[in-house]
């Protein structure tokens, strides 16, 4: 007696093995992230840069408490770096694979498209993850104020970590999937950067005007960093913070509110993007670098 294999079998055969090899190849990008040596010494120059910064800080307090301003500043950072390598990091690697031929490769292979994204989401969020294990491991050791409430305190920095992953990650493939030069990428920084001088990271947010603080609030970037401070700093820092309050649930429902946006723009226009994606495609975005060579 024989059997058949139904369309619907195999469509979630291929999911399963599209998200085993997305698996895989997401843990092989990131053991190649650390053995490269230009991603490793951009690490170890961010890494030495944030630290003299904070070292510089720690003698300043936050007004009105005997905390350390350069203690306040760790959390902050860390919510700000989950912005800027969610958005940059997803954009720019979306952008690159498209104009070495790498998303086309994957377009012409069954369930390629899927496997990459979970290759990538998978190599991303392990980089932000070791990332910011390593500022935030050396910070411990130099402001042992930092996460006092011990087992409280990495619950609060996980809920906030994963919500935070999934409310960037997304965001940054569906901006990479709309950049069509790889020159562009500056128009993703540039507003970032705006971003983080107006959302408190190296000073409190109620220094600055009311109406700077309410377009900080409506940005992942202001709450993330709150979340983190929630995370890692004791209940006296609250009092410089909007309404002398954390916050827990405005923080969960506007990242909850930008993870939404993110998964829903994110494979309409990636889909979108791989339709256009052909041989002619990428041959002409290389004439035209040689050209700009």
């Amino acid at each position: 007696m024989t059997t058949t294999t139904t369309p619907l079998t195999l469509t979630a055969a291929g999911k399963r093995a599209a998200t085993r090899n997305g698996l895989r190849r997401g843990l092989i990008e990131f053991r190649h992230q650390w053995t490269n040596r230009d991603d490793v010494l951009g690490q170890v120059i961010w890494l030495v840069l944030i630290l003299v910064t904070l070292f510089f800080l720690r003698g300043i307090h936050l007004p009105g408490t005997s905390f350390s301003l350069g203690a306040a500043t760790v959390p902050s950072v860390l919510g700000a770096g989950l912005v800027f390598n969610g958005l940059s990091g997803a954009a720019g690697q979306l952008v690159i694979d498209r104009e070495d031929g790498t998303l086309l490769r994957t377009k012409a292979t069954p369930n390629g498209m899927l496997g990459y994204l979970i290759g990538k989401i998978t190599s991303l969020s392990l980089m932000q993850v070791s990332a910011m294990l390593v500022t935030l491991v050396p910070c411990l050791i130099l402001f042992p104020g930092l996460a006092s409430d011990s087992v409280w305190s990495w619950l609060n920095l996980l809920w906030v970590l994963a919500l935070g992953l999934v409310a960037t990650l997304p965001l940054g493939a569906a901006i990479g999937s709309l950049i069509r030069d790889p020159r562009s990428m500056a128009l993703v920084m540039l507003p970032v950067t705006g971003l983080a001088a107006i959302s408190g990271i190296f000073y409190p947010i109620t220094a600055l005007p009311v109406w700077v603080q309410d377009i900080a609030q409506v940005f992942p970037m202001y709450w993330l960093g709150l979340g983190m401070r929630s995370a890692l700093l004791p209940d006296s820092a609250v009092v410089v913070e909007i309404s002398q309050s954390w916050r827990p649930w405005w923080t969960l429902g506007v990242l909850a509110v930008w993870a939404v946006i993110g998964l829903a723009l994110a494979p309409v226009l990636l889909r979108r993007m791989a339709r256009r994606e052909s041989g002619s495609s990428v041959a002409e975005r290389r004439e035209r670098a040689l050209q700009r060579v």
